[in-house]
């Protein structure tokens, strides 16, 4: 069983920034597809940002030009830089890893944007 442990939420002004980790518990951390999701209150859980084993990348149009997602296989570790942040990116964010057969969530990390 591969554990997720995320970090780096918080409270945050409208305009600021914020970092997400996730590291990993497995030593194949580079085989894996990686991806950011959150989820709002009442909201269903979506995808942020993803990143693939071999280091391709999408982003939702809503956070496209402001959240760069990055990976750093000999730490295994996932992250998230979000800039220009929005009261509308309030959420709880999950970091996710999968390979064929394999799907691991991490706890979540609350982000909350607001003056």
């Amino acid at each position: 069983q591969v554990q997720l442990v995320e970090s780096g939420g918080g409270l945050v002004q409208p305009g600021g920034s914020l970092r997400l980790s996730c590291t990993a518990s497995t030593r194949i951390f580079s085989l894996y597809d990686t991806g950011w999701y959150r989820q709002a209150p009442g909201l269903q859980r979506e995808l942020v940002a993803r990143i693939a084993s071999g280091g391709s990348t999408n982003y939702a149009d809503s956070v496209k030009g402001r959240f760069t997602i990055s990976r750093d296989n000999a730490k295994n570790a996932l992250y998230l830089q979000m800039n220009s942040l929005k009261p509308e990116d309030t959420a709880v964010y999950y970091c996710r890893i999968t390979r064929p057969g394999y799907d691991y969530w991490g706890q979540g990390t609350q982000v909350a944007v607001s003056s």
